[in-house]
């Protein structure tokens, strides 16, 4: 990789690189993040020097004291002169990371980052900031790329950091990220810029220090350019993980549908997809039911997809964790949050036939009308109205409409003998959680005579003697009320 050791070069690299990725517009307001190293002292030198030279910016400096080493206050005092030195406006944030790691059960690292990053963002809402900008140069971007594969990270991981990225409507810029650290020190050193030492970067207890102190020394004894190879490593990870998010979200509005705060999708449209899209579509479904908490543990995204195209059933259910379940009914496979467990039991007796009945335990109503025969019947309502007719005066009253208890059975007409209710709904290829909004109609005998919308009975079967008609219909009360 050239070296880029001259001022007038990295001023023209930087410029070029937020050219190529839209890092800033004229009269943006930027948050530098200086922590008084080389490499921040740098970017805003150069940022500064941008904003003079070729677009007009406003950059606020800001610098935090994690009050852990003796340095940091020399530290601060050195920001607090650069700063002023260049005319910029200082934000300083005093954190107490071993409090907030107590109270939050987080590790040093990850709770001084957490800290760090807040008190960025929250310069940058009171600030009106466009952006925050991060120092990070391709000697970070290897070491987090190493980091990632080492905890088996997929292409997502790999790609590393992004040069540019939203978060919490502010986004973060890196425009050093292409640039290495040597080249950052030695035009540090050519310009007389002064920098801090923090000497905890020497501590291999931190697991990124052991990777760049310990890990890529050793490594780099068979790849000498091995820095290199994992910098171009999340160039072209971060390309095809893009492409792959792209291809992602065309088969998210291609194949799922929504129903009621539900997903679902056909399961051979699923299985006709190349494993790398199931993957993603799954993992795509999974953090949208998720509200923003981003899930990318692998194993459980495989599990689903491996119940998926190895079980071959055409029902199952898995609670696949986090209040989420994920079903399949026949040729659809829903992912939903988990459904309450309970069972409403209801029956309602009728001592004789009646214009309307609500049962709010399924949210259907039930309407009734005697006709006769050589009236016409209602006319039908759609798939939402499920419509029986029975000769009114075979009924044996009093009729009851009840929930389906186990073993129930019906004499269904056209066949000899009677019938599980259970297999009339496997048969009919009834969805199991549809099942238990289906009641069923059981005469003064104690024979089931309908289930509406799947199958009747061979009881009180209209016919050519019949005098008086009685006519059914089973809907869903909130259609009624819509009408």
């Amino acid at each position: 990789m050239e070296s880029r050791t001259d001022l007038n070069t990295l001023t023209e690299h930087v410029f070029r690189t937020a050219g190529e990725h839209g890092l800033w517009q004229p009269h943006d307001t930027i948050i530098v993040a200086v922590s008084g190293g080389p490499d921040s002292v740098a970017l805003l030198h150069v940022l500064h020097r941008i904003s003079k030279l070729h677009v007009p910016l406003n950059l606020i400096c800001a610098h935090v004291h994690h009050g852990l080493r003796a340095e940091s206050d020399d530290e601060e005092k050195l920001v607090r002169r650069l700063a002023e030195g260049l005319g910029v406006p200082f934000e300083l944030a005093r954190i107490d990371v071993p409090s907030y790691m107590e109270e939050s059960g987080k590790g040093f690292e990850e709770a001084a980052r957490e800290k760090r990053y807040a008190f960025l963002h929250e310069t940058a809402v009171r600030r009106g900031a466009a952006s925050i900008a991060l120092a990070h140069h391709a000697d970070d971007q290897a070491e987090t790329v190493l980091l990632h594969l080492l905890r088996g990270s997929g292409l997502a991981g790999l790609k590393g950091m992004k040069i540019k990225r939203s978060e919490k409507n502010v986004e973060l810029i890196r425009p050093f990220l292409r640039i290495y650290k040597t080249d950052l020190v030695s035009v540090c050193k050519q310009q007389g810029y002064e920098y801090a030492v923090d000497s905890s970067n020497f501590s291999t207890k931190y697991r990124r220090n052991a990777i760049r102190l310990d890990v890529l020394p050793f490594l780099g004894q068979y790849n000498g350019q091995i820095r290199q190879s994992l910098v171009q490593l999340a160039e072209i990870a971060g390309g095809e993980d893009d492409f792959m998010e792209r291809a992602a979200d065309r088969a998210y509005r291609e194949t799922v549908q929504h129903k009621n705060g539900r997903l679902y999708f056909e399961a051979p449209s699923f299985l006709a997809l190349h494993v790398a899209l199931q993957r993603r579509l799954i993992k795509l479904i999974l953090n949208y039911l998720s509200a923003g908490s981003e899930i990318t543990d692998f194993h459980k995204i495989e599990w689903i997809r491996q119940t998926m195209i190895q079980n071959k059933s055409t029902t199952w259910s898995l609670d696949i964790g986090g209040g989420l379940a994920c079903i399949r009914e026949y040729d659809k496979i829903w992912f939903m949050h988990k459904p309450q467990e309970q069972s409403k039991s209801y029956t309602y007796e009728l001592q004789a036939a009646v214009p309307e009945l609500f049962i709010p335990e399924i949210g259907k109503r039930m309407t009734m009308k005697a006709q006769s025969p050589h009236d016409p019947f209602f006319q039908a309502k759609g798939e939402a109205c499920a419509e029986a007719v029975f000769d009114a005066d075979q009924l044996k009253f009093p009729l009851t409409l009840r929930s389906r208890l186990p073993g129930d059975t019906m004499k269904v007409m056209g066949l000899n003998g009677s019938k599980k209710v259970k297999d009339i709904f496997i048969d009919a290829k009834i969805p199991p959680s549809a099942r238990s909004r289906i009641p069923v109609l059981v005469d003064g005998s104690g024979n089931i005579i309908w289930i509406p919308g799947v199958r009747r009975s061979a009881h009180a079967a209209v016919g050519a003697r019949t005098i008086s008609v009685l006519h059914m219909c089973l809907e869903d009360a909130e259609a009624v009320e819509q009408l």
